[in-house]
């Protein structure tokens, strides 16, 4: 298995991540949220070249690093969006409930260390739960079911869907309101009925949840920010 690369930019381990577009016509380099350096690479260009291209950038991925607004570790005491709202993560060490949610706040039991762990898990399982029944409700409404809706940590994409009708979401999209999430719901399902962006596609998108503009520029904006929240995974 050959080992991930690295890079040591001001004594931080930072990973890289290498981007094959057939339509891209050059290199080019992006600093994600959470520190992951992405090169996307032209095809016919060897990979080689992508670890090279990224330490000749060192001083730029240095000031984009030092500019990135903190990681939130999902801590208690940290702040974290839940369908957009404002949560505070509160420790309550005896309590037996777990994980959950309520007025505000994000509660969680047991010891101090597995705060993050827990609170990430259950941003996940509510993800899942939230993503899986908008899809199969927003599927229903244009006659198609999928074949199985799973939610991971994807940096590149917010949602995809497979030729067979798989979906798949980013689980940081329950960070976000919920427009936003039925927006990118929608946007998978209507590939299960169109696997393409044309006119046909946009239609059923608008049918499902009105104009997608605003919700475009809204992740274009703000969707970076939903990768501050807790280690990638």
């Amino acid at each position: 298995m050959t080992p991930p690369l690295v890079l040591d930019i001001d004594g931080r381990q930072l990973p890289l991540a290498v981007r094959r577009s057939g339509r891209a016509l050059r290199m080019s380099l992006r600093l994600d949220p959470g520190g992951e350096v992405v090169v996307v690479l032209p095809a016919g260009v060897p990979m080689a070249e992508a670890e090279r291209f990224a330490r000749r950038q060192r001083d730029w991925i240095s000031r984009r690093l030092a500019a990135l607004p903190p990681v939130v570790g999902l801590n208690d005491g940290d702040n974290v969006p839940l369908m957009g709202l404002a949560h505070v993560i509160r420790h309550r060490p005896d309590a037996r409930r777990g994980v959950w949610a309520e007025a505000g706040e994000i509660l969680v039991s047991g010891r101090p260390e597995h705060i993050p762990r827990r609170v990430k898990a259950f941003l996940r399982e509510e993800a899942r739960l939230v993503l899986a029944h908008r899809a199969r409700a927003l599927a229903e409404s244009i006659g198609r079911r999928p074949a199985r809706v799973t939610v991971r940590d994807t940096r590149s994409r917010w949602g995809s869907c497979s030729g067979s009708g798989a979906l798949s979401f980013s689980w940081r999209l329950i960070l976000a309101p919920p427009w936003i999430l039925d927006y990118v719901v929608a946007h998978e399902v209507a590939h299960l009925a169109e696997m393409n962006h044309g006119p046909g596609f946009w239609g059923l998108v608008q049918d499902m949840v009105g104009d997608p503009a605003t919700a475009r520029a809204w992740l274009k904006r703000h969707g970076p920010d939903l990768h501050r929240y807790g280690s990638p995974s």
